[in-house]
């Protein structure tokens, strides 16, 4: 690796290829951290908690989340995409990670059934918002959903809310999930203020 690091003149098909191979390597650590008792402090839980923690990434990162959905976007790109597709594609991919992050995060600290059911709520609705702004064309020059027109970033043929809707739409769907993941934390009281700046911050946030 130190080798081709070094090399400026790599072929296209080699640094894609070695960037591949980083994806999977990177991939590949995160279940061998989650699983290395010694590397992070799994005091506090059991076998079977780490064994469904690491279950919930997987399921996340895999066919029936990121993969998944990247999938269906990559196959989507020049097509005319139904709103259902655009659903799946939405749900899946980053949002399937952030809901994961989130819930995973709620079992380390033993949240028993109805708040991580309200955490769960909240983490979809965030989860849908972040993709729903980062597929924005329209959205990406000044990172904010104003509904004015930005210069759009390459990879322009995939499927997109925008292109159904127009920024000021995908504007609008996105406040109405901040709100929702707002509404799912009000059970838990000032305690989740930071979670409700995270969801506010998605759509406001700069590239």
């Amino acid at each position: 690796m130190t080798t081709l690091a070094g090399k400026t003149h790599l072929s296209q098909g080699i640094r894609e290829a070695i960037a591949i191979l980083a994806g999977d390597g990177l991939l590949t650590e995160a279940f061998r951290l989650m699983a290395n008792r010694p590397a992070i402090d799994h005091s506090s839980c059991d076998d079977a908690v780490v064994l469904d923690l690491i279950n919930e990434v997987a399921h996340a990162a895999g066919v029936l989340g990121m993969v998944g959905g990247q999938v269906v976007d990559i196959e989507s790109e020049g097509k005319a995409v139904d709103l259902p597709t655009l659903q799946y594609i939405h749900t899946h991919k980053t949002g399937a990670m952030i809901l994961a992050s989130v819930r995973v995060g709620a079992k380390l600290g033993g949240a028993k059934k109805p708040i991580l059911k309200a955490l769960t709520r909240y983490g979809e609705s965030l989860g849908l918002a972040f993709q729903i702004a980062d597929d924005c064309p329209e959205c990406r020059r000044t990172g904010r959903l104003n509904g004015q027109t930005g210069r759009k970033r390459p990879g322009q043929g995939k499927s997109h809310l925008s292109f159904r809707v127009g920024s000021r739409g995908v504007e609008i769907r996105s406040r109405e999930l901040v709100e929702m993941a707002g509404e799912a934390l009000k059970s838990l009281g000032p305690e989740a203020d930071p979670l409700r700046e995270i969801a506010r911050f998605v759509i406001a946030r700069e590239y």
